[in-house]
């Protein structure tokens, strides 16, 4: 099989998808593919998070990864936008770089930030993508991310950036879930050796969380003594700020 074939083979069987789940068979039927050729696609978009099984059933549906994509194509701009004064109203209150960032596939892109005044600065991470599991808005996402997607990236070597960063799958999935109860997360020198951020979901109408907010400085003074709850709650307040404004 082409390449172009395989291509046009492959986004055939995204749309049929794009009703709902749907087993093999169906595909097949709605493609013009052989069973056979439908299930071999199937599972090599699957393998690359692009269409997932439905848990415990034989259908298959759109996977986080495409979900992701098309979540960014044209909202980033209008969130951006949107999330633009509550930005500059937390950097201003918490005296620290504050920034928006969006799920990209596996990766946090960052979309925005807006700095303060201070002579030491952290550097504008603007248009950079990271790996979830280093950073925190990245923890925020797979926080909330479904099983079968966590599970993935689970799979999936992860990058020691210092040896603070979280790597063990097990010590991830028990960080998420202290984010998941607590709304937010913090990552102390786990990306970068002197760098503390947190973060908390922008979460949209449909319960999905595709962006977050976040908050970051040099760890000799952020958080300042004491000052740790009271950040984590201005950044989950900007968040839940920008999530209405979105639904408006």
């Amino acid at each position: 099989m082409s390449r172009v074939q395989s291509i046009e083979r492959a986004f055939a069987v995204l749309t049929a998808l794009a009703d709902g789940p749907i087993g093999v068979t169906e595909v097949a039927d709605r493609t013009d593919l052989a069973k056979s050729t439908a299930a071999r696609m199937l599972a090599s978009l699957a393998r690359e998070g692009a269409v997932e099984q439905v848990p415990g059933d034989t259908r298959y549906r759109l996977g986080a990864r495409i979900v992701s994509l098309a979540a960014g194509v044209v909202p980033t701009r209008r969130l951006v936008s949107i999330a633009r004064p509550s930005l500059v109203e937390l950097a201003s209150a918490v005296a620290e770089a504050a920034g928006l960032a969006v799920a990209d596939g596996f990766a946090v892109h960052y979309v925005d930030q807006v700095d303060t005044s201070h002579q030491v600065q952290i550097r504008d991470w603007t248009g950079t993508r990271v790996p979830m599991h280093a950073v925190s808005s990245g923890q925020v996402f797979l926080a909330h991310m479904n099983e079968a997607a966590l599970e993935r990236y689970l799979a999936l070597p992860r990058v020691a950036f210092t040896d603070r960063t979280l790597t063990d799958s097990a010590a991830l999935r028990e960080r998420l879930r202290g984010v998941l109860l607590a709304g937010h997360a913090w990552v102390h020198d786990e990306f970068a050796e002197g760098l503390t951020s947190v973060a908390a979901p922008i979460v949209d109408a449909l319960g999905n969380v595709n962006a977050a907010v976040h908050v970051h400085g040099p760890s000799y003074r952020f958080p300042g003594p004491g000052t740790e709850q009271h950040v984590a709650e201005s950044v989950m307040a900007a968040a839940s700020r920008i999530a209405g404004r979105l639904r408006e």
